[in-house]
């Protein structure tokens, strides 16, 4: 479904981390605080968060479901392994703590309470936990109505359960939402698996697009978004 010609949404949904929140950023000083406590600052970051995203996906799609801490500390621990450091109960602690603090973007709050005058209800979906996101939500101006999140629906993104969860939750069909996420990999795949109308904020970061999916528009910025609406008569 395009969002020319097509009904206004009831209901916004929103990735957060990389979309609202700043996940890269705030990853890259969390893994370097990490890196320099067990004196590995050779070690490239980035390098070195690829191979965490690389094993923390594949342990979200592996049965049974487990918390995101769970989840994330596993994934934080092979990666450690793989560049021959010891990992320790200190390190996952930091890395969900740095993500349960890490802020959102310039344009966020603003853009959130623009839209929630507008007359839109806001709902976040998310591959985390409640307790972990809880500090990411309470930064974002008290404009979020609803938080659904991978620990509620047993099931993490891209997997179509927990977009189904949401929309059950939510009491809307896939008229009544537009998704507006910063992922490919994660939220892409279910738009296209289920039939969402999708708005891609591209924020630079090199992320690309499926070679079998096209969001129904891309935006650099949220802030973009308020204008996008406007000029479609919503």
């Amino acid at each position: 479904m395009s969002l020319e010609n097509s009904p206004r949404p009831s209901w916004l949904t929103f990735d957060c981390y990389g979309t609202l929140i700043q996940w890269d950023e705030g990853l890259l000083e969390a893994v370097t605080a990490i890196l320099a406590g067990k004196h590995a600052a050779a070690i490239d970051p980035r390098e070195f968060i690829a191979v965490y995203d690389r094993h923390e996906h594949a342990l979200e799609q592996t049965p049974p479901h487990r918390s995101f801490r769970e989840v994330a500390g596993h994934a934080l621990r092979i990666a450690l392994e793989e560049f021959d450091l010891h990992a320790d109960d200190n390190d996952i602690r930091l890395l969900t703590s740095r993500i349960s603090a890490m802020p959102p973007f310039p344009e966020v709050t603003d853009t959130l309470r623009t839209l929630k005058e507008a007359g839109y209800q806001l709902c976040i979906v998310s591959n985390t936990d409640d307790d972990v996101i809880a500090g990411n939500v309470a930064q974002l101006g008290g404009y979020i109505d609803r938080v659904i999140t991978a620990q509620q629906a047993g099931a993490y993104k891209p997997n179509r359960r927990l977009f189904d969860y949401a929309h059950e939750q939510l009491g809307v069909s896939l008229d009544e939402v537009v998704h507006i996420c910063a992922s490919p990999h994660l939220d892409h795949a279910a738009a296209r698996d289920i039939g969402f109308r999708c708005v891609w904020i591209d924020r630079g970061t090199g992320r690309q697009r499926l070679p079998d999916y096209t969001p129904d528009a891309t935006l650099a910025t949220l802030d973009k978004v308020p204008p996008l609406f406007a000029s479609l008569g919503w």
